[in-house]
């Protein structure tokens, strides 16, 4: 189990830095078109992203789902 709990945390932790990523330059390239960068706007919401996505990992990740044999 304590492995199952170790992958776990690296598949969410991976998510969860992609997605900080992700948000973080949709909201940059957004508020570059406005011609001004709001960085605490693009830090919460990054931080907030990050968060949501772990959160949204203890459902289920589709990285932790093993091939489960047929009965015979």
């Amino acid at each position: 189990m304590k492995a199952s709990v170790k992958a776990w945390g690296k598949a969410a932790g991976l998510r969860a830095i992609r997605t900080v990523a992700q948000t973080a330059l949709a909201t940059i390239g957004t508020a570059a078109v406005l011609d001004q960068v709001n960085w605490l706007l693009v830090v919460s919401s990054s931080i907030m992203a990050g968060i949501l996505s772990l959160l949204t990992s203890v459902a289920g990740l589709p990285e932790m789902q093993t091939e489960k044999k047929p009965e015979e």
